[in-house]
């Protein structure tokens, strides 16, 4: 008969079997996966959803074990909202009328608070968060390690933050993300609609052309836009989560409900439509993207334009126009990306 197999042949082949039921399990789940769209993820600090400012004051002047008793102490006093808020809020609705139409599909937004506070703080923010009536079910506290870490694991698509360095951090990770700043002057907020307004360069583009502009002056700026008209700008830190706006939005005008549609986006840009408005536009089309509204300003102050929009959020790369938007009632959020930081920190 044939000969038995010897203990080193019996074990290789059980080796093979494992690596073939192993590969056929990964292909299985990946397939699984591939065919469902992921959530649209919002990653927030809690300093950007709700203000924080004495407690940070507390922290910087007492340290982190007289913050942390003061946040125990005070865990049923409702925190006032931050910058986030109105933002977190409006997203919120977008959900809740996704869901009307489409009560079997999780393409959402997924929002995450992500803090580097400890876990002892926890129970206040969830009583603000309840007191507000938010769902936020996805935590991330970090007990004093930066949550920038963990964005890539939650396959975050923004991420707002009130601290600067950590949303440099993020940025140079490849992760679109902005530093919010409170308007000087309330005013109100649609209810019904998400309004999130985008600079151009450096923001939803690249600042290849700001470049120009900075190194060689407006005429050669000009003349460079002209020259490429037809060539597409290359992606900015933003564009992707402009990207998103839009699959949700068609999600709504599949349902004929394009003229309610509770998303609306704006592209407000110092840019001159007439001399270098059309590689914009152009470039946008490339990407297969709609933009609801743009405003070429020409060098004019984006802060009066923006009072009419309201947005939620506006995103610009230069302080300059986050401080007039701020100066006016806008709540704006500084997305550190591009030459123009380059500027600003040799100054």
């Amino acid at each position: 008969g044939p000969e038995a197999p010897q203990p080193g042949e019996t074990q290789e082949v059980q080796l093979q079997e494992a690596d073939q039921d192993w590969a056929a399990a990964k292909a299985f789940y990946d397939n699984l996966v591939s065919k469902k769209p992921r959530p649209v993820s919002a990653g927030g600090r809690a300093r950007a959803l709700f203000d924080m400012v004495e407690e940070r004051r507390i922290y910087e002047e007492q340290g982190m074990e007289k913050y942390v008793q003061y946040q125990e102490d005070n865990e049923n006093v409702t925190l006032k909202p931050g910058p986030a808020f109105y933002f977190v809020k409006a997203l919120e609705h977008v959900n809740a009328r996704l869901l009307e139409l489409y009560p079997d599909d999780e393409e959402r937004f997924d929002i995450v608070l992500m803090t580097n506070n400890h876990a002892q703080v926890g129970v206040r923010l969830i009583n603000s968060i309840n007191h507000y009536g938010l769902t936020i079910e996805r935590f991330c506290m970090t007990g004093g390690k930066s949550p920038v870490d963990y964005l890539t694991a939650y396959l975050t698509d923004l991420y707002l933050s009130a601290d600067s360095e950590k949303v440099q951090e993020a940025i140079e990770a490849g992760i679109a993300a902005a530093t919010m700043f409170t308007a000087n002057k309330d005013i109100p907020y649609s209810d019904t609609q998400l309004r999130v307004a985008f600079d151009g360069d450096a923001v939803l583009f690249s600042d290849e052309s700001e470049q120009i502009y900075k190194e060689q002056g407006l005429d050669r700026f000009f003349e460079h836009e002209k020259l490429n008209e037809n060539k597409p700008l290359a992606q900015g830190p933003l564009k992707g989560f402009l990207e998103d706006l839009g699959k949700l939005q068609k999600k709504f005008y599949a349902k004929n409900e394009r003229l309610n549609c509770p998303i609306r986006t704006y592209l407000v840009t110092a840019r001159s439509a007439a001399s270098s408005g059309a590689r914009v536009l152009k470039t946008l089309r490339s990407w297969g993207l709609e933009i609801d509204e743009a405003l070429f300003l020409a060098g004019a102050p984006k802060g009066p334009i923006l009072v009419k929009i309201r947005p939620h959020i506006f995103f610009d790369d230069q302080m300059f126009h986050i401080e007039g938007a701020q100066k006016l009632g806008t709540i704006a959020a500084h997305v550190p990306y591009g030459i123009t930081q380059k500027h600003h920190k040799s100054s």
